[in-house]
């Protein structure tokens, strides 16, 4: 169903962006600093779910609409940059020991650590135009079943982000139960991981479609 040529080069290609740090990287490394190494896995696995939709849009043909209207382009990230400044406020105003939060809520804190990975994932219309622009270069037509080929890729792309997201996002968890005897460490995290979704906020908020 894919040219066995194109899938190599696709592998190499994702396990660059994989181990590339970007936004995804930053907010499951702060998701995890802050809750943990399970809510950073549960963030990882939030990321890669929403990838998995992106996947299934651009397969669909659905995520071509942000080229032809603009408009949900900046709508989506809006929506992004607000959501991601709702959580650096909660981030800042959180007085709590690293892990304590998600000690005392159970798996309620780990469902929010994954919908808190996903929602971000999904409100961020620079991943959609990735999809359109990045997938196809290892699509063949010629080859047919095109959406199944998407399919494939973004599949792979999902399950290799996973695997690399989910062990920083463990490490960086792991790290903060070291470190969380100390209220003014712990204080000290919640100030950067604010201040990693205030940075995301600006970012999604100022970047352009190109």
């Amino acid at each position: 169903m894919v040219d066995t040529s194109l899938y190599l080069a696709f592998l190499v290609a994702a396990f660059a962006l994989c181990v590339t740090p970007g936004p995804d990287i930053m907010f499951i490394v702060a998701v995890g600093g802050r809750g943990g190494p399970a809510a950073g896995v549960m963030a990882a696995a939030g990321v890669a779910s929403a990838m998995l939709v992106h996947t299934v849009a651009a397969a669909l043909g659905l995520s071509a609409l942000f080229t032809t209207l603009p408009v949900l382009y900046y709508v989506l990230r809006w929506l992004g940059a607000a959501y991601l400044l709702h959580l650096a406020v909660k981030a800042f105003r959180d007085r709590s020991v690293i892990g304590e939060e998600s000690a005392r809520t159970g798996s309620g804190g780990m469902r929010r650590a994954f919908w808190q990975g996903a929602v971000t994932n999904l409100l961020n219309p620079k991943v959609i135009l990735f999809n359109v622009a990045f997938l196809p270069q290892f699509v063949d037509p010629s080859l047919g079943h095109v959406p199944g080929q998407f399919l494939l890729l973004g599949v792979t792309l999902v399950v290799m982000g996973f695997l690399w997201d989910g062990t920083v996002g463990l490490l960086s968890g792991r790290l903060s139960l070291v470190l969380r005897r100390s209220r003014r460490v712990a204080r000290a995290l919640n100030v950067f991981t604010g201040t990693v979704f205030a940075g995301l906020a600006v970012r999604l908020a100022v970047t352009s479609p190109k």
